[in-house]
């Protein structure tokens, strides 16, 4: 056993030597083949942390939410009718929402406007999301402006700017009063944005919701359940979006790397025969060969695998939060939270290095089985 490990040992020790002696090449096909594999551990990483993020605030989310809409188009909602959806079988509560969208033409961001259920700011107070406050250099005390739904501007005084740490969720927020929300935007006291149902037991969210449409035929009822499935959804067409534009650097790695594996220059079979004259088998320098695709696969894996892991979680996914985040202007300064999907690594890993290694094999086979002189010659 210990002969089979020393054997091993200085097989591979001879494949490193090796390769420094051709560190040039090897060197190139090393460092695009890293470049390839932190794209797409990038692009993993990501996404399944933004998935993560996504359902964890989910998970707080209403059980069933209910729109109203006419002939298709989204309708403020009667707060009436959530008393009579109340008296359903397994709804807890019901509780109309405000909140809407701004958009502001000067800085060209949208905003979201919403009415919180707990503590909310006094009439003409408003709490702002960290990112409008770092575009509009607006801190608590200042007055700001906001053009209203009749085209009039209103001023408000900033109450308190938004915890930093929840940026993912508040960064393009504004939190204002009941009275200012109405006449800002314009909607009556009787009406609201939506309403948002507490229900008691999970298995019944898609019968209450048909009996809401039955009650009332110009509603549409949204489970939590949709909405994750529309984040999902929304992140992997993103995500599928950039693997696509890398794909033809991806394709043409593929082909490099396969004319370099499938492929031996001159001094590689000098080399096979000379090997093959002083005495080695067939099968030790499949095994050299073997090692040496192993190791650059394997070094290239994991240098793009922990450069990827720094980039998305330690500088936020510089290159792509851009194209995957999907915020106007506001993009919010966040750090994910380290999150790994080991299956997806482990799939990553089968693709990207396996087949470079195994591939490495055929051709060095067949200079093995030629006779060393022929080789040399």
């Amino acid at each position: 056993m210990v002969s089979v490990i020393e054997h091993h040992q200085h097989i591979l020790d001879f494949t490193i030597s090796s390769l420094l002696r051709r560190k040039g090449k090897n060197g190139a096909l090393l460092l695009v083949y890293t470049l390839i594999v932190f794209i797409l551990a990038s692009l993993l990483f990501f996404t399944n942390a933004l998935k993560r993020e996504a359902t964890l605030v989910l998970n707080e989310a209403p059980e069933i939410i209910v729109q109203r809409t006419l002939t298709g188009r989204y309708q403020t909602i009667p707060i009436a009718w959530g008393e009579r959806i109340r008296k359903i079988n397994g709804v807890m509560s019901v509780r109309p929402r405000l909140w809407g969208y701004q958009y502001d033409s000067v800085f060209q961001a949208n905003y979201t406007l919403t009415v919180p259920a707990e503590n909310p700011p006094e009439s003409g107070s408003i709490d702002i999301g960290s990112g409008i406050s770092r575009m509009r250099s607006a801190f608590p005390g200042d007055i700001i402006a906001f053009v209203g739904h009749d085209g009039l501007s209103r001023s408000f005084t900033i109450r308190n700017i938004l915890d930093s740490e929840s940026q993912l969720l508040t960064s393009d927020l504004i939190l204002l009063s009941e009275d200012d929300y109405r006449d800002f935007a314009g909607i009556p006291l009787d009406q609201a944005t939506d309403l948002t149902l507490r229900v008691r037991n999970p298995g019944e969210y898609i019968t209450i919701a048909e009996k809401i449409v039955q009650m009332y035929p110009e509603t549409r009822p949204i489970l939590r359940s949709e909405i994750q499935r529309t984040y999902d959804a929304v992140f992997g067409w993103r995500s599928g979006l950039v693997m696509v534009i890398f794909s033809a650097a991806a394709l043409a790695f593929f082909i490099f790397a396969w004319d370099k594996a499938t492929g031996l220059s001159a001094e590689e079979r000098r080399e096979i025969g000379i090997l093959k004259a002083v005495g080695w088998e067939t099968s030790d320098i499949m095994m050299m060969k073997f090692w040496e695709g192993a190791v650059v696969s394997l070094t290239a894996f994991l240098a793009g695998t922990i450069l990827a892991y720094i980039h998305v979680f330690f500088t936020s996914s510089a290159l792509f939060a851009p194209v995957l985040k999907g915020w106007s202007t506001l993009y919010p300064a966040f750090r994910l939270t380290p999150f790994i999907d080991f299956a997806q690594v482990a799939t990553l890993f089968f693709l990207i290095v396996v087949p470079y290694s195994v591939t490495t094999i055929i051709p060095s086979w067949r200079a093995a089985t030629i006779d060393p002189d022929a080789v040399m010659r």
